[in-house]
């Protein structure tokens, strides 16, 4: 089991080191997390943008997975089956994505029109 997580750990380590979205994602997410604590917010929000937070990353590790085992199967070479795998799952992390926007909107606009 200990092997387990140290692989999971090895994944999402390799993929922050080598994959510039993901390091994207996480500054967003750290800027949210940031937000709950100075807008001092509901626990039920802190929990949406927490799942927010962890969604979006867990797409964008499934993409990143996705987009190695595709360039590996096809071997440098560009195949139609290879792009639509490729697009669906950036399509994902995108989905995923609004979704954290939409959350942190109902979550900390209100918050903000409050300072004014």
């Amino acid at each position: 089991m200990i092997k387990a997580f140290g692989h999971a750990f090895d994944g999402i380590i390799k993929t922050m080191r080598t994959e510039r979205n993901f390091r994207i994602h996480i500054f967003f997410g750290i800027l949210a997390v940031i937000g709950c604590i100075i807008f001092r917010v509901a626990a039920w929000q802190a929990v949406a943008v927490a799942f927010a937070i962890f969604f979006v990353l867990a797409m964008e590790l499934m993409n990143t997975a996705i987009e190695a085992l595709t360039d590996l199967s096809c071997k440098g070479k560009i195949h139609p089956l290879a792009k639509t795998a490729k697009d669906a799952a950036a399509g994902a992390v995108l989905l995923a994505a609004v979704l954290a926007v939409a959350i942190g909107a109902i979550v900390f606009v209100p918050e903000i029109l409050d300072l004014f």
